[in-house]
């Protein structure tokens, strides 16, 4: 195959894309391996939103005041358009792969190179912040967090514990994420609904407490704020695993996105009423101080931050899982090196090494070097890195509505109104997470045109009969 920017002849065209069509099919006959129904991938979809971030998050958007949550109404309704893009292309083109497809089939192999390889990088990133954000509740039932080597210790074993499920099989992997999805909502509902019985306007603080512009503060709260709806693309990534995938993708990926949402939107404010502002500020376990300040004592907070743990090792096991099924797409069409492209037990392994090892090499780089805010330097950076995949996928639906030939005009402008909001909410994000991350993200992105350029000649040179 040359690598000449349009798709090869061998991929099939969006109307003829078999229903799951992953290399290695002997694996989905293998006891391990299992096909999710619509439960499971709404599962997916939700375990993958609410995570880590939630948990933590009322803490580091704290500083920027209220206002604050009037950046999580407009990122919820940037979400939602891009859950309902994803839900249209997943229609499309059900492979696995997600924004990687999308991209290299509307736009040739470089944009799809550059889809997956800034997912994978967001992903093993993600992976490193949800980790820590973990040892802040893991501190709340053992005191962990007092000693750097001894917090950095706990974020590793938190990492390679939902490895060693991925290395399983995705027959575990949908189990655990059934179970994880379930036990985490008992912290977030008793917060979410029980905590507005305790609310006191009184703790809320100041409505813009940063002193930047009011448009200055909802970008910048919003920025780290994406984090928490990391994970709505997870049912596009894993479509090669759901079972009729064209139907279920689209319906888990809304249906999930909009449950999470108002989760989170309960959730926060809950928060942002029971914990006064300036202990909310410095707090490594909000939800926990929440449910100590509605009811008294340390038994709730305890409680919370055991589900806590649960719910954050299910985000970590489902993120590991999307981990490894971009680059595998991306390696089974020659763009990423072929081991991420071999499968066992229905899970690219390969994948999951590298990935965890990554995470592991950067969770340590960030609590050796002493970083204030781990959490957050880690955030910023996969919020610039996750917009690169979600404005490339917007933009591959912006490309098949022009290009296509609809006869109903109302859903055309329904449809573009919707992709012009997904792909102007992914610029504004961009500008959002500030300079430093930006740079960061455009480092570990640029990496990759390196990376490119030396899979793409070996392309040529093996289709050309040259050994590479």
């Amino acid at each position: 195959m040359h690598v000449t920017g349009t798709v090869p002849p061998s991929a099939p065209a969006p109307s003829e894309s078999p229903e799951a069509p992953t290399a290695g099919t002997h694996d989905s006959t293998s006891k391990h391996a299992r096909r999710f129904g619509l439960p499971v991938a709404t599962a997916l979809v939700m375990g993958n939103i609410i995570g880590g971030g939630i948990f933590l998050l009322p803490a580091s958007i704290a500083p920027y005041g209220t206002v604050s949550l009037v950046a999580f109404a407009v990122l919820t309704v940037g979400a939602i358009a891009l859950a309902l893009v994803f839900g249209r292309l997943a229609a499309r083109d059900p492979r696995t792969g997600g924004p990687y497809v999308y991209a290299r089939e509307a736009f040739g192999d470089f944009a799809g190179f550059l889809a997956a390889w800034s997912y994978w990088i967001t992903t093993w990133v993600s992976n490193a912040a949800l980790a820590v954000a973990a040892v802040g509740y893991l501190d709340v039932l053992i005191p962990v967090d007092d000693h750097r080597w001894t917090a950095c210790l706990a974020a590793l074993a938190l990492q390679w514990l939902p490895a060693l499920a991925n290395f399983a099989g995705t027959r575990y992997v949908g189990a655990v994420q059934l179970v994880s999805t379930v036990l985490k909502f008992v912290p977030l509902l008793l917060v979410a609904v029980g905590g507005l019985f305790f609310f006191d306007p009184s703790r809320l603080g100041p409505f813009n407490a940063g002193g930047h512009s009011a448009v200055g503060a909802v970008s910048a709260s919003a920025a780290l704020l994406l984090f928490s709806y990391l994970g709505v693309e997870s049912a596009a990534v894993s479509a090669g695993e759901v079972k009729n995938a064209r139907r279920n993708v689209g319906r888990a990926t809304v249906i999930g996105t909009a449950g999470a949402a108002l989760v989170y939107l309960l959730g926060t404010l809950s928060v942002f009423g029971t914990v006064a502002h300036h202990r909310l500020m410095t707090s490594t376990a909000p939800f926990s101080d929440a449910v100590n300040t509605m009811f008294g004592g340390s038994w709730g907070g305890t409680a919370v931050a055991l589900a806590a743990l649960v719910s954050m090792t299910g985000c970590l096991n489902g993120w590991t899982l999307l981990s490894a099924q971009t680059p595998y797409a991306a390696a089974k069409d020659g763009l990423f090196p072929a081991a991420f492209a071999r499968r066992r037990r229905g899970v690219p392994t390969a994948g999951v090494a590298v990935t965890v090892v990554l995470s592991s090499l950067l969770t340590a780089y960030n609590y050796l070097s002493g970083s204030a805010k781990v959490f957050d330097v880690l955030v910023l950076v996969t919020t610039f890195t996750a917009t690169v995949p979600y404005l490339l996928a917007a933009a591959a639906q912006i490309f098949h509505l022009v290009c296509g030939k609809s006869v109903d005009r109302a859903r055309l402008v329904r449809d573009s109104l919707i992709s012009a909001i997904a792909a102007a909410f992914s610029l504004w994000l961009m500008a959002g997470a500030g300079y430093a991350a930006v740079y960061q993200g455009a480092l570990f992105l640029f990496a990759g045109v390196v990376v490119h350029a030396v899979l793409a000649a070996r392309q040529r040179r093996r289709s050309a009969g040259t050994p590479a």
